[in-house]
């Protein structure tokens, strides 16, 4: 076993330890997240998978910014929940809708410039996966409900895209973000209650 596989079986381990947290809405899969971006990034870029390696970069700096912001919104949520729900929520925006589908088209179609300058192994999968990850985490940040559906879509193209790659470990791991994408949905909506922060 080569050095790749391992930051791959540690991504691997560090990646399903995230969905469960992140289902949960601990404040802990921030931290866990930045290891497992650290990890996917290292793997990527052996692969010349240059989007999602840019992706786990950000990936690490939104987990800064997303343990901030969940910090606050669980204090809102302890102090005004009279129904004991565990999930503070928040509602998108038509502006956010919006300018989600904008930067969706636009960000994908530069992004598929710039991989095909830089030769990314798989230009079109890799800038479509990295704009709506990107867009995801965004969401998962907000603690919008439906961020679980953008991920639905974003895990099954990454599962794709790590298959054809030779990436199994990897896959794998997408393959359970996929499925727990599905539980998450059920579980933040059953669970979950809005709050109002000015979002």
């Amino acid at each position: 076993m080569d050095i790749i596989q391992i930051i791959e079986i540690f991504a691997f381990v560090t990646g399903i330890i995230y969905i469960i947290l992140e289902i949960g809405q601990k404040n802990s899969m921030w931290a866990v997240g930045i290891l497992t971006g650290v990890a996917c990034s290292y793997s990527f870029a052996v692969q010349q998978l240059w989007a999602s390696m840019g992706l786990n970069v950000y990936y690490v700096a939104m987990s800064v910014w997303g343990l901030y912001q969940w910090r606050r919104d669980s204090m809102t949520l302890k102090s005004d929940n009279p129904e004991g729900a565990t999930i503070h929520l928040a509602k998108p925006g038509k502006a956010v809708l919006l300018w989600s589908a904008v930067l969706m088209v636009i960000g994908t179609a530069g992004m598929i410039a710039l991989l095909r300058a830089l030769g990314d192994s798989s230009t079109v999968l890799d800038a479509v996966v990295a704009v709506m990850s990107a867009i995801g985490t965004w969401w998962l940040a907000k603690s919008y409900p439906q961020q679980w559906l953008i991920w639905i879509v974003a895990d099954i193209l990454s599962t794709v895209l790590c298959l054809v790659s030779g990436m199994y470990w990897m896959a794998i791991l997408y393959l359970a973000y996929t499925l727990s994408a599905i539980y998450g949905y059920w579980h933040w909506t059953k669970n979950g209650r809005y709050i109002n922060t000015n979002k």
